[in-house]
């Protein structure tokens, strides 16, 4: 088992975790049978400033979101073997109006390769063997890391953006046993030191080691700054 850091600061989102299914996304295909997406929130748990008429009939810019431009941190040490950017951070989609001809270009973009569907990207290479970690969906023109450098934990790779196969912006992380992601397969991992609020739950909890439940909320130990969510002032109960 490969132990993780969370690769950012703050509250996020987990979603299509493993600790739910697996494949968490429903496929084996480019190494994602143990992958995990996060979406940063709110305190009360919303991922965007605000809701207008295009949340529910039409697509929205990524800026309103509130992950976008967050930095994404390395999640562990290694050296970088790959990066990819140049790939535009395209509309957001909370719409089912939207999302329904999304969904149906799936496959499309499953043919244009793997940058269609990772966009902006950094692969890493662990120590001993141990896998190699990629971290998806970057914004454009953020990262600041190159092939061949060595990255510790917690390093700033780029910001958080909708690139690729990505219906809002958020982070996608995989860990896999090649660096080929044609044949690659999914490695399990699992995540150090964070605070977690389960779905429906009023209290947190501590995780020493584990991985998010489907729907949780959680943070790292470092950035933590309150025991619950709270709302915020001037916000209607």
């Amino acid at each position: 088992m490969v132990l993780l850091a969370l690769p950012f600061e703050g509250l996020w989102l987990a979603q299509n975790s493993p600790a739910r299914r697996i494949p968490s996304h429903g496929t084996e295909l480019l190494g994602a049978s143990h992958a995990i997406d996060f979406v940063a929130v709110d305190r009360q748990r919303r991922t965007a400033r605000r809701r207008d008429w295009r949340t529910f009939f039409a697509t929205e810019p990524p800026e309103l979101f509130l992950g976008f431009g967050r930095n994404i941190l390395a999640p562990a040490a290694g050296v970088v073997v790959a990066v990819h950017d140049g790939e535009p951070d395209h509309a957001a989609r909370r719409s089912q109006l939207a999302l329904l001809p999304y969904a149906l270009g799936q496959a499309g973009r499953l043919r244009q390769g793997t940058a269609a569907i990772a966009g902006n990207h950094v692969i890493i290479e662990l120590p001993d063997r141990a896998g190699y970690l990629a971290v998806v969906h970057l914004r454009e023109g953020s990262l600041i890391v190159s092939a061949g450098d060595a990255v510790a934990t917690g390093q700033r790779l780029g910001q958080c953006g909708n690139s690729g196969n990505s219906t809002q912006p958020h982070v996608h992380i995989q860990l896999m046993d090649s660096l080929d992601l044609t044949t690659a397969r999914g490695i399990p991992m699992r995540f150090r030191h964070f605070r977690e609020w389960p779905r429906g739950a009023k209290e947190s909890r501590n995780v020493t080691v584990g991985m998010p439940a489907e729907g949780s909320v959680v943070e790292p130990f470092a950035s933590s700054s309150f025991q619950k969510p709270q709302p915020t002032p001037g916000d209607k109960p």
